[in-house]
């Protein structure tokens, strides 16, 4: 025990955190790859079994196999663990069972908390993380139950038991955001229901909005605090998400209006607008098929699929922060300021800067995706179908025009480790390649002007 912990204390915090990701990542691929998960006749190969781990795990959704025809009632089970393990985080789970044990919560393992978590300071790091599994818990309870009391009622299942597994799954799969069914066809089933529509994007965007905000929201319906005010944070990252959302579904319509939606009732078309914009930031549930969409259209929601979800969530991409700051930037940059104000305060430069970063590496490393994935299945399909499947992939939603299947190992394998950085996040993800302290410069150079633009 004692040269396991000497041996922990040489890896950084970053590092003991995205190592657990990938030991839970083969973990799970050995349980999903094991006979005992799979129905009988079911054709798996372990790289399917890997991508699907790690779809599980980074809570995409893209799959190559149909869940339902390939895994039975333990390989679900599975999955489910596999959803909860990526939507919560290790270190909250670690957290609560490090509580319950009555073991004392050290300071490196709220430095690990920190990084899983996507803080920035160690102070009330155990307070709420224990807060968001209260929230959570009850947020997939009253999802569950919600599903299986209408399940039962509107005649989609049989028995209780059965609606109750099912509205289990899909509750926990949407507030997780990780995308996968055991319907069989996604919620194409579903696509006039528009109330298991209106519950799964109340549950998406739970899942997506961020924990933080979750957890203010919960301190301002208690009430316990007169002086409340909600965090710069939660304001920049709501308004960014339901401006996105919104925006994105008349985009949507506005685009599809004489195409696919052509001939549909005025509410059918605000629920396939208003869904496909949700599930486009980080879900890849669909009620239809996303390969009737025009060229454009499927852009669009590459786009999407590329800004993902909030900071502390179960989304990926570059999250709403980064994309609100870069947008904001512009803006300030456009009419000559010096600093980045926004709501009568001034963001700091070292957020800004990396706003940009973030910015910049993810367009560059989805690009660098996009070419990879061309010519490692050598142009066999369209470049707007491998630009979605990239962007799915780094966004970690789940949607697709219905290639996953087709591709190659190499494919794959490209689409894996997009779903693992976009889940992990790219600054976790960079700092895995250097320890945790950081050298400060005794010198500095001088400055000089260069042309821009």
């Amino acid at each position: 025990m004692t040269r396991m912990k000497f041996g922990l204390r040489s890896f950084s915090a970053t590092q003991l955190v995205v190592g657990a990701y990938l030991l839970a990542a083969v973990l799970f691929t050995v349980l999903l790859y094991l006979p005992i998960s799979q129905k009988p006749g079911a054709n798996l190969s372990l790289v399917d079994a890997l991508f699907v781990a790690v779809s599980a795990v980074s809570l995409t959704g893209l799959t190559p196999v149909n869940i339902a025809e390939t895994f039975n009632l333990f390989g679900q089970i599975v999955m489910l663990a596999a959803f909860q393990f990526g939507g919560v985080g290790i270190m909250t789970l670690g957290t609560l069972l490090w509580v319950l044990m009555g073991q004392n919560i050290t300071l490196s393992q709220r430095r690990l908390i920190m990084i899983d978590q996507n803080q920035n300071q160690l102070s009330g790091l155990v307070q709420m993380l224990l807060l968001i599994v209260r929230i959570v818990l009850l947020i997939e309870i009253c999802g569950t139950m919600v599903f299986a009391l209408y399940f039962k009622a509107a005649g989609y299942f049989d028995g209780f038991p059965e609606s109750l597994y099912v509205a289990f799954f899909h509750s926990l799969s949407s507030f997780t955001n990780a995308g996968f069914d055991v319907f069989g066809n996604s919620l194409t089933g579903f696509a006039d229901d528009y109330f298991v529509q209106l519950m799964t994007i109340l549950l998406i965007v739970l899942g997506a909005i961020g924990f933080p905000v979750l957890v203010e929201v919960w301190e301002f319906l208690r009430g316990k605090r007169k002086d409340f005010r909600f965090s710069l944070f939660t304001k920049i990252t709501s308004i960014t998400y339901f401006s996105l959302m919104f925006l994105g579904a008349f985009v949507f319509w506005l685009m599809e209006r004489g195409q696919f939606l052509a001939g549909k009732a005025w509410h059918g078309q605000i629920f396939f607008a208003l869904f496909n914009s949700v599930t486009a930031r980080s879900s890849g549930l669909a009620t239809m098929d996303m390969a009737e969409l025009g060229e454009g259209t499927q852009f669009l929601m590459s786009m999407l699929m590329f800004v993902g979800g909030s900071p502390s969530s179960a989304g990926g991409g570059i999250r709403t922060t980064t994309f609100a700051v870069v947008l904001l930037t512009l803006y300030s940059v456009a009419r000559a300021r010096q600093e980045v104000t926004v709501m009568k305060r001034t963001l700091k430069r070292e957020d800004v800067n990396k706003s940009f970063f973030v910015f910049a590496l993810a367009a560059l490393l989805c690009a660098v995706g996009i070419m990879a994935l061309d010519t490692a299945e050598a142009r066999q399909f369209s470049i707007n179908a491998v630009i979605f499947e990239v962007m799915s992939a780094f966004g970690t939603c789940g949607a697709s025009l219905g290639i996953t299947d087709e591709l190659s190992a190499g494919g794959k394998s490209i689409l894996m480790a997009l779903m693992f950085i976009g889940r992990v996040g790219i600054i976790t993800f960079l700092h895995v390649f250097h320890h945790d302290r950081q050298r400060t410069a005794t010198y500095r150079y001088p400055e000089e002007k260069i042309i821009i633009g």
